[in-house]
């Protein structure tokens, strides 16, 4: 399973509280301090947030481990700091068995094993002890659904957590009413939405400032040094030395399949937006692909308005996972990012918000660094 590090840029080093200090007293000073550091002002909704991850860490921290806390549900807007809270909780809890995943990777990896084990008593079971032994806090960052198949495995995969007595926490962009929207699914998991309501606290993460448009919060970060570059110009691709817009594709291997490709060197990929948006790809594709290239360069993004929803969602899926695995990315298109993804897709908010940290190149470059 692949573990999730802390954003580096986010939290640093603080001062070490005492070790007779009280846990949750502990997590509240950590995040009083990283925020004052990053100059951060709490808002009351993440102030309660804190609080409820302050009141989890005592069970968390006691010998012999203590029953867990009811598990928690962080819901709310694009940069309103669910992931800063969850990744600082997971940084400051006191423990070696804890795992912080991400919602793509985690059931790609869920699916993998339950299809290993299929024919034996429990297949979920035998995964689970797979991936998360003996964990005992889980951070699972990014949790949307959209999928009526990984929808009813939700239903079984958050009972056996909770039966595991597992420290769940969970950001996401919805509260849990908001999950799974379609209205030919929705009703077949109400199931879901009543249990996390019964077995998790459901808090939003409110307030008025997006912390991604922060230049403190975007120090460090991969996206801020990948480049979004419109109009495509020749000259705008030969000063950043960038593939010429009309190349011939080429069948790449992943895994068992063939995908389109334009070009490959080393730890560079190019796709054209239909090669990987527009056939049947998968995120399974884009985790493969992540392990064998650091940058990747995504040309002619259309307008989004103009493609279906299948396309947009697979394009939302794509930067999920570049952003996540920390890609070095390049994005060309013939309009500007805002009109680009000027499109109805529930999850485009974050896309927006994600592809808003690129740097962006509206002119060929006189001199290095002259952007506009």
């Amino acid at each position: 399973m692949t573990v999730l590090p802390p954003k580096k840029s986010w939290f640093k080093r603080s001062p070490k509280p005492p070790a007779s200090t009280p846990a949750g007293e502990r997590i509240e000073q950590f995040f009083r301090q990283s925020a004052q550091q990053q100059g951060y002002t709490l808002s009351a909704g993440q102030w309660q947030v804190v609080q409820s991850l302050a009141e989890r860490a005592g069970p968390l921290s006691a010998a012999p481990p203590a029953p867990p806390a009811r598990s928690l549900y962080l819901y709310g807007s694009v940069g309103r700091g669910k992931s800063w809270l969850l990744d600082g909780f997971f940084k400051a809890a006191e423990l070696s068995e804890k795992r912080r995943v991400h919602f793509h990777d985690f059931f790609v990896q869920l699916h993998q094993g339950m299809f290993r084990h299929q024919g034996r008593d429990d297949p979920l079971a035998l995964t689970l002890d797979e991936l998360l032994s003996d964990c005992r806090l889980l951070c699972f960052d990014e949790f949307h659904v959209h999928d009526i198949g990984d929808a009813m495995l939700i239903t079984r995969l958050f009972k056996a957590l909770f039966k595991r007595r597992i420290l769940l926490i969970v950001t996401s962009n919805y509260p849990p009413e908001g999950l799974l929207p379609n209205p030919l699914y929705h009703e077949r998991f109400l199931p879901v939405i009543r249990l996390i309501h019964s077995d998790m606290q459901v808090l939003e993460v409110g307030g008025d400032t997006d912390y991604r448009s922060l230049p403190q919060s975007r120090a460090g970060q991969q996206f801020t040094r990948g480049r979004y570059v419109w109009p495509g110009l020749d000259s705008q691709r030969q000063a950043l030395h960038l593939p010429a817009a009309e190349l011939a594709h080429f069948p790449l291997p992943v895994g068992t399949r063939l995908l389109r490709a334009r070009l490959s060197e080393e730890r560079r990929i190019r796709f054209d937006f239909a090669d990987v948006c527009e056939e049947p790809t998968a995120v399974m594709d884009y985790l493969a692909l992540c392990k064998r290239f650091d940058e990747w360069i995504i040309d002619h993004l259309p307008l989004l308005d103009d493609c279906s929803i299948a396309v947009q969602q697979r394009f939302i899926n794509l930067v999920d996972v570049l952003y996540d695995q920390d890609k070095l990315v390049t994005v060309i298109s013939q309009w500007p990012l805002t009109q680009a993804l000027a499109a109805n897709a529930i999850d485009l908010m974050r896309t927006r918000s994600r592809l808003g940290q690129l740097i962006e190149v509206s002119e060929t470059p006189t001199a290095p660094g002259q952007f506009r």
